[in-house]
């Protein structure tokens, strides 16, 4: 698994990349086959507002490309709320595929299904 981490308009601290990797553990205990992991914090200076802190993801699985975003006045918590939109999707996204492997099993006839002729 490949994880990038990068920064807009602002530095990454390694504070702030063992926070992110902390997070990320739990994307990764509940769906383990991820293949990629692009995460992009940013911050717009706004002149009507005060400073947003954007965090964003795209994590690529077998088939999929999950993208979540995340805005909020504080770094970490966009950070927290964007782990909590990814866990979510990941969840939906692995019972997704673990109902579609079930379907493909096709009911065998029984012997006494087959009429003898």
């Amino acid at each position: 698994m490949n994880l990038t981490i990068s920064g807009h308009h602002l530095e990454l601290t390694p504070a702030i990349r063992e926070y992110v990797q902390g997070k990320l553990e739990r994307i990764k205990r509940h769906f383990d086959q991820v293949i990629d992991i692009a995460v992009i914090l940013s911050v717009d200076n706004l002149p009507e507002k005060e400073k947003r802190q954007k965090a964003e993801v795209t994590l690529r699985v077998k088939g999929k490309d999950l993208h979540v975003e995340s805005i909020a006045d504080n770094l970490y918590a966009a950070i927290d709320t964007l782990i909590d939109k990814l866990d979510r999707q990941v969840i939906k996204y692995k019972t997704k595929q673990q109902d579609h492997q079930n379907d493909a099993i096709k009911r065998l006839p029984d012997e006494s299904d087959a009429v003898a002729p």
